[in-house]
């Protein structure tokens, strides 16, 4: 028989690999894509070509994946914090994995600090590789933690600040990430197709991703009652 504990770590597996797995498929995706539109380094002058209808499908595949991740989170978990949790983790994994992969088979990234374009929706997201990687390293802690404890029950000692604080974490690392785009996107399209950032907002990234980890160490504190209770049980049994 399994114990709680074991079963986390056999699902919490599964869910690695095959967020590994799924890391492995969009790193090939994107090297063939780059190699074919000449972009393997993806800050270079012209990052996004019109190629075809690339673009289209493009935006598909990412939307696609970010299902995928959220699907196998949903099957993997018995309660919402447990689904979200497993989610997180397969985000994270999936995009340590992908950039792990991609130097495996281009040699790209060279370093943690070289520039990426992350994401295409709404807006093109720009950003060091390094960036990313701690947004996965803090979703795979968090998802670990919640996948783990989903069998202990709803939290009402849980503040609902931490969340408050992720949630507006979240938002100020978008804006860092767009901030670019937001600041191109009226000049028009191939004006954004053709961005390239120069600067990359550290200090409010880093208080960003301070506040996005609120939610892995909030502290709840056991009522009053409930020690009480306890402490009677234990005289009481000795």
């Amino acid at each position: 028989m399994f114990t709680d504990r074991n079963q986390h770590r056999v699902r919490w597996l599964i869910v690695a690999v095959f967020a590994a797995a799924m890391a492995w498929m969009e790193s090939a995706a994107v090297f063939y894509l780059r190699a074919m539109i000449g972009r393997i380094e993806p800050y270079q002058p012209n990052p996004l070509p019109i190629v075809g209808g690339f673009g289209q499908v493009e935006l598909a595949r990412e939307l696609a994946t970010l299902i995928m991740l959220l699907m196998v989170g949903l099957l993997a978990g018995r309660t919402w914090r447990g689904r979200l949790g497993y989610a997180a983790v397969a985000f994270g994994v999936w995009d340590i994995g992908y950039y792990v992969f991609l130097k495996l088979i281009c040699g790209w990234p060279h370093s943690p600090l070289d520039w990426d374009i992350l994401f295409l929706l709404p807006l093109p997201w720009w950003g060091p590789v390094l960036a990313p990687v701690l947004i996965a390293l803090l979703m795979i802690v968090w998802g670990t933690l919640a996948s783990r404890s989903e069998q202990e029950g709803p939290h009402p000692g849980t503040s609902p600040l931490p969340w408050a604080l992720n949630f507006l974490g979240i938002g100020l690392a978008l804006y860092v990430f767009m901030a670019d785009a937001l600041h191109t996107c009226g000049q028009g399209v191939d004006a954004l197709r053709n961005m390239l950032p120069t600067r990359f907002n550290w200090p409010l990234f880093l208080f960003a991703s301070l506040l996005m980890a609120a939610p892995i160490f909030p502290r709840r504190r056991r009522p009053i009652g409930a020690c009480a209770t306890t402490k009677s049980d234990a005289q009481a049994q000795s």
